[in-house]
Protein backbone atom coordinates (compact mmCIF):
# COMPACT_ATOMS: atom_id res chain seq x y z
CA UNK A 1 0.00 0.00 0.00
CA UNK A 2 1.44 3.34 -0.67
CA UNK A 3 2.06 5.98 1.77
CA UNK A 4 -0.38 8.56 0.08
CA UNK A 5 -3.24 6.06 0.28
CA UNK A 6 -2.75 6.21 4.19
CA UNK A 7 -3.66 9.62 6.22
CA UNK A 8 -2.40 10.31 10.04
CA UNK A 9 -5.01 10.90 12.93
CA UNK A 10 -6.89 13.74 12.24
CA UNK A 11 -7.47 16.09 15.47
CA UNK A 12 -8.76 19.23 16.62
CA UNK A 13 -7.39 21.69 19.21
CA UNK A 14 -9.47 25.15 20.44
CA UNK A 15 -7.21 27.51 21.83
CA UNK A 16 -8.57 29.76 23.88
CA UNK A 17 -7.01 33.32 24.30
CA UNK A 18 -8.84 36.53 26.64
CA UNK A 19 -9.60 39.36 24.15
CA UNK A 20 -7.54 41.86 25.25
CA UNK A 21 -4.67 39.42 25.29
CA UNK A 22 -4.15 38.59 21.67
CA UNK A 23 -0.74 38.26 20.88
CA UNK A 24 -1.03 34.91 19.37
CA UNK A 25 2.19 35.85 17.12
CA UNK A 26 3.98 33.12 18.67
CA UNK A 27 1.22 30.36 18.56
CA UNK A 28 1.01 30.64 14.97
CA UNK A 29 5.00 30.52 14.46
CA UNK A 30 4.99 27.19 16.24
CA UNK A 31 2.08 26.52 14.03
CA UNK A 32 3.65 27.05 10.81
CA UNK A 33 6.97 25.33 11.88
CA UNK A 34 5.24 22.19 12.17
CA UNK A 35 3.47 22.67 9.03
CA UNK A 36 6.54 23.57 7.52
CA UNK A 37 8.56 20.63 8.67
CA UNK A 38 5.41 18.16 7.72
CA UNK A 39 4.88 16.94 11.19
CA UNK A 40 0.90 18.95 10.97
CA UNK A 41 -1.48 19.37 7.86
CA UNK A 42 -4.11 22.01 8.74
CA UNK A 43 -7.33 21.44 7.14
CA UNK A 44 -9.18 24.23 8.93
CA UNK A 45 -8.80 27.07 10.81
CA UNK A 46 -11.75 29.06 12.64
CA UNK A 47 -11.46 32.30 15.10
CA UNK A 48 -14.52 32.32 16.90
CA UNK A 49 -14.75 35.03 19.16
CA UNK A 50 -17.32 35.19 22.21
CA UNK A 51 -18.31 38.43 23.83
CA UNK A 52 -18.98 39.51 27.58
CA UNK A 53 -22.95 38.71 26.72
CA UNK A 54 -22.07 35.07 25.69
CA UNK A 55 -22.68 36.27 21.79
CA UNK A 56 -21.00 34.39 19.38
CA UNK A 57 -19.27 34.60 15.99
CA UNK A 58 -17.05 33.55 13.80
CA UNK A 59 -14.12 36.14 12.90
CA UNK A 60 -13.05 36.51 8.85
CA UNK A 61 -9.38 36.30 8.86
CA UNK A 62 -7.82 38.31 6.09
CA UNK A 63 -4.26 39.12 5.15
CA UNK A 64 -4.53 42.75 6.31
CA UNK A 65 -6.80 41.95 9.90
CA UNK A 66 -5.45 43.23 12.98
CA UNK A 67 -8.82 42.34 15.34
CA UNK A 68 -8.67 39.62 17.40
CA UNK A 69 -5.61 37.03 16.67
CA UNK A 70 -4.06 38.68 14.14
CA UNK A 71 -1.10 36.15 13.69
CA UNK A 72 -3.60 33.36 12.03
CA UNK A 73 -4.64 35.81 9.11
CA UNK A 74 -1.54 34.45 7.09
CA UNK A 75 -3.87 31.22 7.47
CA UNK A 76 -7.25 32.67 6.36
CA UNK A 77 -7.35 30.78 3.46
CA UNK A 78 -7.51 27.73 5.16
CA UNK A 79 -10.77 25.67 4.85
CA UNK A 80 -11.43 22.63 4.13
CA UNK A 81 -15.20 22.29 4.71
CA UNK A 82 -15.31 19.50 7.42
CA UNK A 83 -16.14 22.08 10.19
CA UNK A 84 -19.98 22.77 9.65
CA UNK A 85 -22.17 25.51 12.08
CA UNK A 86 -22.81 22.63 14.23
CA UNK A 87 -19.28 22.04 15.09
CA UNK A 88 -18.14 25.75 15.10
CA UNK A 89 -20.91 26.45 18.16
CA UNK A 90 -20.15 23.42 19.95
CA UNK A 91 -16.73 24.72 20.02
CA UNK A 92 -18.36 28.28 21.14
CA UNK A 93 -19.65 26.92 24.14
CA UNK A 94 -16.71 25.45 25.43
CA UNK A 95 -15.33 29.12 25.35
CA UNK A 96 -15.48 31.45 29.14
CA UNK A 97 -17.04 35.42 27.76
CA UNK A 98 -14.58 37.61 26.56
CA UNK A 99 -12.34 35.32 24.63
CA UNK A 100 -11.38 34.43 20.96
CA UNK A 101 -10.02 31.10 20.34
CA UNK A 102 -8.76 29.32 17.07
CA UNK A 103 -10.50 26.41 16.34
CA UNK A 104 -7.74 24.46 14.61
CA UNK A 105 -8.44 20.82 12.44
CA UNK A 106 -5.10 18.77 11.76
CA UNK A 107 -3.79 15.46 10.60
CA UNK A 108 -0.98 14.50 11.67
CA UNK A 109 1.28 13.70 8.98
CA UNK A 110 4.35 11.97 11.14
CA UNK A 111 2.04 8.62 12.15
CA UNK A 112 1.52 8.23 8.31
CA UNK A 113 4.92 6.21 7.79
CA UNK A 114 3.88 4.48 11.03
CA UNK A 115 0.23 3.53 10.21
CA UNK A 116 1.16 2.35 6.73
CA UNK A 117 3.81 -0.45 7.79
CA UNK A 118 1.48 -1.73 10.23
CA UNK A 119 -1.21 -2.01 7.49
CA UNK A 120 1.67 -3.16 5.35
CA UNK A 121 2.24 -5.85 7.76
CA UNK A 122 -1.31 -6.81 7.93
CA UNK A 123 -2.13 -4.64 10.99
CA UNK A 124 -4.75 -1.92 11.15
CA UNK A 125 -5.66 0.80 13.69
CA UNK A 126 -8.78 -0.37 15.67
CA UNK A 127 -8.86 2.56 18.24
CA UNK A 128 -7.33 5.43 19.06
CA UNK A 129 -7.41 8.47 21.72
CA UNK A 130 -6.07 11.20 22.75
CA UNK A 131 -5.23 12.41 26.55
CA UNK A 132 -5.51 16.75 26.79
CA UNK A 133 -2.11 18.01 27.34
CA UNK A 134 -3.57 19.40 30.72
CA UNK A 135 -4.40 16.29 32.07
CA UNK A 136 -0.86 15.10 31.43
CA UNK A 137 0.97 18.24 33.30
CA UNK A 138 -1.89 17.82 35.91
CA UNK A 139 -0.68 14.17 36.31
CA UNK A 140 2.89 15.06 36.60
CA UNK A 141 2.62 17.74 38.56
CA UNK A 142 1.00 15.57 41.36
CA UNK A 143 3.39 13.18 40.76
CA UNK A 144 6.38 15.36 41.58
CA UNK A 145 4.62 16.54 44.59
CA UNK A 146 3.94 13.23 46.02
CA UNK A 147 7.63 12.21 44.66
CA UNK A 148 8.98 15.64 47.45
CA UNK A 149 7.00 14.71 50.43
Amino acid sequence: MATTDVHGPIDFVLIEFPLEKTGSGATVAALMDLIQRKVVWVYDLIIIKKDADGSTGSVELTEDSTEGLDGFASLASVRSGLLGDDEIAEAASAMEPNTAAALIVYENLWAIPFISAAREAGGDVIASARIPAEDVMAALDMLESDSTV
